[in-house]
């Protein structure tokens, strides 16, 4: 391939000439890598018939629904290698039916968690103000990510994907030892109360800040269950929907227009200010204190760059759900543990933001016709199956364990063999482009059709 057509050496010694070779391979290769004027993609989608593909990849995808819809990520770590090694689905299209499963999973999770109440404060298990301050930064980057899965090569989406998630599943892990720690002392306590009969109150696993005695400050709340009604914040939902629904006129709108034409890129440009003023609302009203993040603290002094850095990630988290086909909670699982947050109310607010997020690559994907209706619709039947049946198995196991922590390890173990199987899958298909000096530069959006 004239990719690897190199310059014909000049007569020089044998050691310059081997080392001019090697420099000049090395060279071919990174303009390989880096070429911006060709176009690889082409969807690849199995017929639907069933085999032992499909029930395989039904059985991976259920665990992965049910562990990624406890740890709050969406579980398409599993979801994308399951479609592409298993069901037999292109990468691209695999990352697209992989959001339809976590949209799936997510909206399933939500039901489950809006009959709940927090653990341990009078208040929802899903943080409306801290939903609000993230959800809409983490809109805008879902649409930024959904561009750059069109025109990044798989061999930099791997890099990333590897180095982010090794690093964040370490992080998790790390808490959940540490929460894990801090319960078993609170059990010992409680059962030395028990003894003595100082206090015959019944324990109540993880406390809501780091060293807070779980009865401390906190609510006996007679009704695990309330009705859902009684758990919906309205300003807060409402504000959220404000935002999915611009979001989604945006970019229904932006399908009428021509790539990269003016139109195409005003319509893109103004999801900025909709993500930043809804943001930038909750932001500027917690730095005042008009509103609090209850599940980390009472009356936390919030600094400027604390709450810059927060919607950063969000942008962050948007980015990597949908340049990946994840949910944003491999980002927001760990940052929100990192804010205090108990593990219970991280996973639930994680989720609810993430039903947004994912909905809405849904609609994108759709519009880029990226996966194919049928395959799409059976995957999210198995996804919300499987959701709120490891919701429901897991809550048991902490209320009969009394042990939150179980929820940061799940979180933990899912990014880490999302980061193993992704990581993996990449890795040979970038190698073996490169042994059939197949093209692996960046994709032109402006040339892209779907």
């Amino acid at each position: 391939m004239e990719y690897f057509m190199g310059l014909r050496a000049p007569a020089l010694g044998a050691g310059a000439g081997r080392n001019y070779t090697d420099f000049n391979y090395v060279s071919n290769l990174v303009t390989l890598l880096f070429q911006t004027n060709g176009n690889s993609y082409e969807h690849v989608w199995p017929d639907m018939e069933f085999g032992w593909r499909i029930v395989l990849g039904s059985l991976i995808g259920f665990f992965g629904a049910a562990f990624g819809s406890v740890g709050g990520v969406g579980g398409g770590g599993i979801y994308v290698p399951m479609l592409t090694l298993i069901v037999g689905f292109d990468a691209k299209s695999s990352t697209a039916i992989s959001k339809c499963m976590i949209m799936g999973a997510a909206a399933s999770t939500v039901y489950y968690n809006l009959k709940l109440r927090h653990p341990t404060l009078d208040m929802p298990i899903i943080d409306y103000d801290l939903a609000l301050l993230i959800q809409p930064m983490l809109m805008l980057g879902i649409s930024l990510g959904v561009i750059f899965n069109v025109i990044f090569p798989d061999w930099l989406v791997t890099v990333l994907l590897i180095v982010l998630f090794i690093g964040t599943s370490t992080k998790a892990f790390l808490k959940g030892v540490e929460t894990w720690n801090k319960e078993t002392i609170l059990l010992k306590e409680s059962a030395k109360r028990a003894e003595s009969k100082v206090d015959d109150v019944e324990y109540r696993a993880l406390p809501s800040e780091p060293g807070e005695s779980a009865s401390n400050n906190a609510k006996e709340l007679l009704d695990p269950e309330v009705p859902i009604l009684e758990n919906v914040c309205w300003k807060e939902f409402g504000l959220l929907m404000f935002v999915w629904l611009a979001f989604l006129v945006l970019q229904v709108t932006k399908n009428y227009t021509s790539t990269c034409s003016t139109w195409y890129w005003v319509l893109n440009l103004l999801q900025i200010p909709v993500s930043l003023g809804v943001s930038g609302y909750e932001a500027v009203s917690l730095y005042q204190g008009r509103r609090t993040i209850s599940s980390k603290a009472e009356g936390t002094n919030w600094k400027v760059n604390q709450l810059v850095l927060y919607c950063m990630m969000g942008v962050v988290a948007g980015i990597v759900g949908g340049l990946l086909g994840l949910g944003g909670g491999f980002i927001m699982g760990p940052l929100f543990l990192e804010l205090g947050i108990p593990p219970q109310v991280s996973s639930a607010t994680a989720t609810f933001a993430m039903t947004f997020s994912s909905s809405m690559s849904v609609v994108e994907y759709y519009l880029l016709k990226r996966f194919p209706i049928p395959y799409a619709v059976y995957f999210i039947a198995v996804a919300t199956v499987a959701a709120w049946a490891g919701q429901h198995v897991v809550r048991k196991l902490i209320h009969h364990m009394g042990r939150a922590s179980l929820i940061i390890f799940i979180l933990a173990f899912t990014i880490f063999v999302s980061a193993i199987s992704l990581g993996g899958v990449g890795i040979s298909n970038m190698v073996l482009k490169i042994q059939n000096h197949e093209y692996m530069g960046f994709e032109d959006l402006c040339k892209y059709d779907v």
